[in-house]
């Protein structure tokens, strides 16, 4: 061989390979927590609100779930040899699908050898419709290696995934990854099993059960049910904390439910998909730990990432703020109007994307643990503020539909889990049920 030859050879083997590891790295974004951090469509090459034609339908969010720290017990080898099977539910059903995953709290690179996504043979189950089963690619390579602190998007591939239903997101990673993100007390179980079973459809081997979401932190469809994405962005009370587990009884879901059937039954009401970004402890002013990036991260922080930055957002509802009274360090040195501020901060974003915001007073939470006549004090001052119309584009008054008409301080006894700060299963319906369909209407108002 001439030494001409030899560095041609050469030259195009280094094309060959920038070309693959461009393709394996395509769709890679920021994850860092950032509130400007880009949105994750504007990385696919579209800029996220666009709408498909209607012949072929619209990307929404049909399930999310905010990243919220490492796991614990994972710092060094991570969950390397098992396969995790997550069990997320649908908002919205579509004739195509794909998978965002994260490793925002991850020290090294994350490589992910396989992954799939097929939907669950029945409810809460790790045993799949063999039908479904799809491998996922990043690409067009089944595999994928995610840096520290980003995320990814999958390759849209085709299933039909019908509306109010388990999904099965199955990642396999071989070799050690250090924290694996994941979003704790789901209230969901989902399943994990020794070996690389992604495209195993059976449940016999996934032995292992959590309450938690693990590197997956959005599944969007492809959809002609609906045209736009309503992003719940909140705390342990949108989460769903205390709501049983596995029935979907969370208040985003039971509003999912309605705007559904609302739409279906021919009503003047937006055709929106629901997913819920709650974290449990969450603030608006402050994170819920140290670190870089900070563990349950502070709504100004994650704000751009899971709320702007989902797929085809139209509206984002927010439930924020008991957190920042009841975390206070000294609630008498905290003002109302600092989280009223904060609360203005994220609309004045939202606005920023043309995006509609909706509000909802602070529930009561008489006979906690963190109760006093100040932090109740705090509570009716944010509360007086929403109320006047001066936060929001509209607001849900949780509040009113949950509190005790004899002693307003505490949650009506059937609308209360037990521990007097999380509803039961009853009044997670009722926070579903009093929220008007219309507030989600329209856009945000000009800016003057």
């Amino acid at each position: 061989m001439t030494r001409r030859h030899g560095y041609g050879l050469l030259a195009a083997m280094v094309t060959l390979v920038v070309a693959m590891s461009a393709a394996i790295y395509v769709g890679a974004t920021l994850d860092d927590g950032s509130r400007h951090t880009r949105a994750v469509g504007q990385a696919r090459g579209d800029s996220g609100n666009d709408i498909a034609p209607a012949s072929t339908g619209a990307w929404v969010g049909t399930w999310s779930a905010s990243p919220v720290e490492g796991e614990p017990g994972t710092e060094v080898q991570g969950l390397a040899g098992r396969s995790l099977r997550n069990v997320v539910h649908t908002a919205a059903g579509g004739t195509s699908a794909r998978v965002t995953l994260s490793n925002l709290y991850g020290k090294q690179p994350l490589t992910i050898a396989h992954a799939s996504i097929a939907v669950a043979a029945t409810e809460n189950s790790a045993a799949a419709d063999a039908r479904t089963m799809r491998r996922l690619t990043f690409g067009g390579s089944p595999s994928v290696t995610i840096a520290p602190g980003r995320q990814i998007v999958s390759d849209a591939v085709r299933v039909a995934v019908p509306r109010d239903s388990d999904v099965l997101v199955t990642t396999y990673s071989a070799v050690p990854s250090g924290p694996v993100t994941y979003h704790p007390r789901a209230r969901q179980i989902s399943y994990a099993a020794l070996g690389d079973r992604t495209e195993d459809p059976h449940a016999t081997a996934y032995t292992e059960q959590t309450e938690a979401w693990r590197y997956v932190t959005a599944l969007d469809v492809l959809s002609t049910e609906a045209n736009g994405t309503v992003v719940t962005l909140g705390d342990s009370l949108t989460a769903g904390s205390t709501s049983t587990v596995g029935a979907n009884s969370r208040w985003p879901d039971v509003l999912a439910d309605r705007l559904h059937a609302a739409a279906e039954s021919g009503a003047d009401v937006p055709r929106y998909s629901v997913v819920n970004q709650g974290i449990g402890g969450n603030r608006v002013l402050r994170a819920g730990g140290k670190g870089t990036p900070a563990p349950n991260a502070s709504a100004l922080t994650r704000f751009g990432r899971d709320a702007l930055g989902r797929t085809n957002v139209k509206v984002v509802v927010i439930d924020l703020g008991v957190n920042d009274i009841l975390r206070a360090r000294d609630p008498r040195t905290l003002r109302a109007s600092s989280i009223v501020a904060g609360l203005r901060e994220l609309v004045a974003e939202a606005h920023g994307r043309g995006l509609r915001v909706v509000g909802a007073t602070l529930m009561p939470f008489g006979g906690f643990h963190g109760y006093s006549a100040t932090t109740e004090a705090l509570r009716q001052a944010v509360n007086t503020e929403i109320r006047s119309g001066r936060v929001f584009d509209a607001y849900a008054d949780f509040d009113k539909a949950l509190r005790d008409p004899y002693d307003p301080r505490r949650f009506r006894a059937d609308y209360d889990s037990g521990d007097h700060l999380h509803p039961s299963d009853k009044g997670y319906a009722r926070m579903g049920e009093v929220f008007d369909l219309e507030d989600l209407k329209g856009a945000a108002p000009a800016q003057l």
